[in-house]
């Protein structure tokens, strides 16, 4: 039977399932007397010992337990901390009349209320029974609150660092991403980018994404990315950079099991080449005015799969004269293409990019995804993250560059 724990408050119209947990007969029937003189719709069930309360709370739904701190098997205000850990049900505890201290103390141990035995009057435990379950149901509101605020700190924290500002030297490449969790209120996973250019300026970019969701995956990402940024900085590259992050990768992992895919980017405007490695992800797409295409490279195992055992061959390609690369994660194709299940994949991803007429990456990105996820209509819940690199055509008809 649903009781007031579903949410309705004072305004529910059925039943209050109320656990009255007291050994001493004679009480048990003033209580019971005391509701039914009342016009509190309730359903009352009792226990006589600590040991019974915690098998009737496990048994299903419990509105309010009116609790004796006095039992054969238990006694004192630790009891209950014991029957909280059980239950979200409010707690009014019943005291005598030589307690003075009982109520207080309750009151200080997690009980909602309480209640002297023989100063009780039928009026007052109805009220104390409604607004108790109000005052639960209130403080479990506001527990989930604060749990949902420092989740969302938590987030932000992580998505700052999985999702930096780029560092760019120049205004040669531009560089636009964006990243959305697999669900509205899911922690973030392990997707990662990063962009950076260097003194050469050549501008190298890395996207990826661990296995799995949660704070290991978000966590595990941020460390290969800014592992990624300082050792790219530092001067290493291609398979070489490749090994090292698949150590970092493994000495940072939580569990064995996490594996990450990514794919490193080097685009070099003076020289009008593209290099890529792809460590068990996706080949990126180029779009021009011709239209849009995947690039054909060569693939690689991803980090973590067979440590120390991978290669990562590298694909050098001749860069358009003008377009821009999208590279991205799984989230963007595996989502659902129309109603009849299949999945969009990269054939469907290509249609859509074909159809979108914007002068904006920023503008380009957003549409992408708005019609991917509406296609979608969020029946798959992988995160996604999309980052997408123009480059600017100089007078000669390669790649301008700016010092």
């Amino acid at each position: 039977m649903t009781g007031p724990s579903a949410g309705r408050g004072e305004q529910y119209a059925g039943r209050y399932d109320v656990l009255l947990v007291e050994d001493d007969d004679g009480d048990a029937l003033l209580v019971e007397e005391l509701l039914h003189d009342t016009d509190l719709p309730h359903t009352l069930t009792r226990c006589r010992t600590a040991a019974e309360a915690h098998r009737a709370l496990a048994a299903g739904p419990v509105d309010c337990v009116l609790l004796d701190l006095h039992l054969p098997d238990a006694s004192g205000v630790e009891m209950i901390q014991t029957i909280q850990a059980g239950t979200r049900a409010a707690i009014i505890v019943l005291t005598g009349l030589d307690e003075p201290r009982a109520g207080v103390d309750s009151l200080a141990a997690g009980a909602q209320d309480y209640l002297v035995k023989g100063k009780v009057e039928p009026d007052l435990i109805q009220r104390a029974v409604r607004y108790a379950v109000q005052r639960k149901q209130a403080e479990l509101a506001n527990a989930a609150l604060q749990l949902g605020r420092l989740r969302a700190e938590e987030n932000a924290r992580l998505e700052r660092g999985l999702l930096p500002e780029p560092l760019l030297s120049s205004t040669a490449v531009t560089a636009s991403s964006r990243y959305y969790p697999g669900r509205a209120q899911a922690l973030l996973g392990g997707d990662f980018l990063d962009v950076v250019q260097t003194d050469d300026g050549q501008v190298h970019a890395i996207i990826g994404d661990v296995s799995g969701h949660g704070p290991d995956a978000a966590a595990l990402g941020v460390c290969l990315r800014i592992a990624w940024r300082a050792l790219t900085l530092g001067g290493h590259r291609a398979q070489h950079l490749l090994h090292l992050l698949e150590q970092i990768h493994i000495a940072e992992r939580a569990g064995s099991d996490l594996f990450t895919t990514c794919c490193l980017i080097t685009l070099d405007p003076r020289a009008a080449t593209l290099t890529l490695h792809l460590a068990g992800h996706h080949e990126p797409l180029f779009v021009t005015p011709d239209g849009a295409r995947q690039v054909t490279a060569a693939h690689g195992i991803a980090l973590g799969i067979a440590p120390g055992l991978g290669g990562w061959p590298a694909t050098t390609l001749a860069l358009p004269a003008d377009g821009a690369l999208i590279a991205y994660t799984d989230g963007l194709i595996e989502g659902f293409a129309d109603g009849s299940g299949d999945r969009l994949g990269v054939d469907g991803l290509l249609r859509i990019i074909d159809t979108l007429h914007t002068p904006d990456p920023g503008t380009h990105l957003d549409r992408l995804i708005a019609r991917t996820r509406a296609l979608n209509a969020d029946r798959h819940t992988d995160d996604l993250a999309v980052l997408r690199l123009d480059w600017n055509t100089g007078a000669s008809g390669g790649p301008a560059h700016s010092s």
